[in-house]
């Protein structure tokens, strides 16, 4: 039988996983979108074909005709419905972050802990990434020796947001490279720095973040509002070479003296097959109750959460702020 999946936010990420359910998840089915605005749940619905609409995220969740769900929806609400959803014994997909509470997110892994099993992954999608999924790879399989340093860049068009500021581009764009350099270095963070250009701009200027393993690596990160297009970039240097991210490119023009290829405006085409293989993951997942060894989990979502406030207070008070976890749980571990 199908495996039943209520969509929770109608937005644009809300919109794309309700496509994917409906047309590249075979053994998946679309059963209910849910939104605080009916009629935007009703035009995806009506567009992917979803059995079902509704308004109130709770009532989808302890719905009998619903088997795994998917949080979309705006991210204050994260923490909340993965609670509700381990209550109701239900696997759910949270798209990142959990929450930009650390405090709230370890509330998440309590909730499991406490359950027995585990129920929430965490949409970091970056990890199905095959580029991503390569730099881990030749760094395991010795290519590279130590790995020393890794340079990630994260620019995007413009902002999310009019009300979009520095802080919100350590806590909302940058867990994607806190959680993806933490998942291919095999290491936690032990401390953080942030810095800013002087140089005023009308947009929010880029965001410069220096990082500390507790393997003795420094991880860097640009998150940046550059204009001219979508473009995330990476390096993992080590010992004896180097590693670096390369985008799909299906294209390129050459003409009247230019080599011109394009930019995406956003993340979606860059990284639709790693949502694809993520999604695919999950579903896996609530089928077999094997949860992947790629995907993020709740604890995962967590240490983001810590780096992202760690990174707020060093942008703030102009130094190094140590990043400070709480304990892992064995349950976590393996």
């Amino acid at each position: 039988m199908s495996i039943r999946i209520a969509v929770i936010g109608a937005g644009v990420m809300g919109a794309d996983h309700a496509r994917i359910v409906a047309e590249d998840l075979p053994g998946a089915a679309l059963q209910v979108v849910c939104d605080a605005a009916e009629d935007r749940a009703r035009r995806i619905a009506d567009a992917f074909g979803a059995a079902d609409v509704a308004t109130d995220p709770r009532a989808v969740i302890a719905r009998a005709d619903v088997d795994a769900v998917l949080v979309a929806s705006p991210d204050v609400t994260h923490a909340s419905l993965s609670l509700a959803c381990i209550a109701a014994g239900k696997p759910v997909l949270c798209e990142k972050p959990p929450s930009q509470s650390s405090a709230d997110c370890l509330e998440v892994t309590e909730a499991e802990v406490r359950a027995g099993r585990r129920y929430v992954q965490v949409g970091f999608m970056r990890r199905f990434d095959q580029s991503s999924a390569e730099m881990k790879a030749a760094l395991l399989h010795g290519a590279l020796g130590r790995a020393l340093m890794m340079h990630n860049f994260h620019r995007n068009v413009e902002t999310p947001a009019a009300d979009f500021t520095a802080d919100m581009a350590i806590t909302n764009s940058a867990p994607h490279e806190f959680d993806v350099a933490r998942f291919i270095l095999e290491s936690d963070y032990v401390g953080i720095s942030v810095f800013q250009p002087a140089i005023l701009t009308p947009r929010v200027g880029p965001v410069f973040m220096v990082l500390e393993t507790a393997g003795g690596q420094l991880v860097n990160i640009e998150v940046n509002n550059a204009s001219y297009g979508y473009d995330v970039r990476g390096e993992l240097v080590g010992e004896k070479g180097a590693v670096s991210l390369n985008a799909p490119s299906y294209s390129r023009l050459d003409a009247e003296l230019h080599h011109v290829a394009d930019y995406a405006a956003d993340w979606r085409p860059r990284y639709a097959e790693a949502y694809r293989r993520q999604n695919k993951a999950f579903v896996h997942f609530v089928r077999t109750g094997a949860f992947s060894a790629i995907a993020a989990n709740a604890w995962d979502g967590y240490c983001a959460a810590v780096v992202a406030e760690a990174g707020v207070r060093a942008l703030k008070e102009g130094r190094r702020i140590p990043v400070e976890m709480s304990p892992r749980p064995d349950f976590y571990t393996g």
